[in-house]
């Protein structure tokens, strides 16, 4: 930046970026992009996978039918488009069945979504199995954490996630910024955009 305002500001947001970054154990602050909330960043994960990936023959998607509205409709929108859509149910306590998982995943699967904590009912979804199983079988594993950040651990790398999202007013930060985890490696992660100029 060439004047003291803008340097000010970038400085800030380098600052805010490492701090998020070390909060959920990302590798890289360069893995975090700042979004308007958890919306943005549910929307930007999932079909900026699903679009990135669909030329490699992957249009499969699975997610479970607890997941939060902008999860739900952004999938809903994504089946519109002609992707297809596992719906995994809960049980009694909540959880998906990670034997259910398994059978849902095939060689044409792009993402599972799964969230980490339920906004309603306030069930832990197992991360680290979730996400070990699709790392095991070559799938992005996105986890909407909005709920979970800054009151659980949340460790991308232990939990094998490769998309993250979350907001700042659930801990206490300001409303209208959110943030979204992209793994840059191991897998490389990369992210149709959702807007464009």
């Amino acid at each position: 930046k060439t004047h003291v305002f803008g340097r000010i500001a970038e400085e800030a947001v380098d600052k805010a970026r490492a701090q998020v970054a070390a909060l959920i154990g990302a590798s890289s602050d360069k893995e975090i992009v700042f979004t308007s909330g958890a919306t943005e960043s549910d929307n930007l994960a999932i079909k900026g996978a699903a679009h990135m990936l669909r030329e490699a023959g992957k249009d499969h998607l699975i997610t479970a039918v607890t997941e939060h509205k902008a999860v739900l409709d952004s999938h809903m929108a994504l089946e519109r488009e002609g992707f297809h859509v596992t719906w995994l149910p809960v049980g009694k306590d909540g959880l998906i069945d990670l034997a259910q998982l398994a059978e849902a995943i095939t060689e044409r699967t792009a993402l599972v979504s799964v969230m980490a904590v339920n906004n309603e009912i306030g069930v832990g979804q197992p991360l680290e199995a979730i996400g070990k199983l699709c790392h095991d079988r070559g799938v992005w594993f996105f986890c909407d954490a909005a709920q979970a950040v800054g009151k659980i651990a949340i460790d991308v790398e232990a939990m094998h996630i490769d998309l993250c999202a979350f907001t700042a007013h659930k801990m206490y930060g300001p409303k209208g910024i959110g943030a979204l985890y992209v793994r840059r490696k191991s897998p490389r992660v990369r992210l149709e955009p959702i807007m464009h100029g």
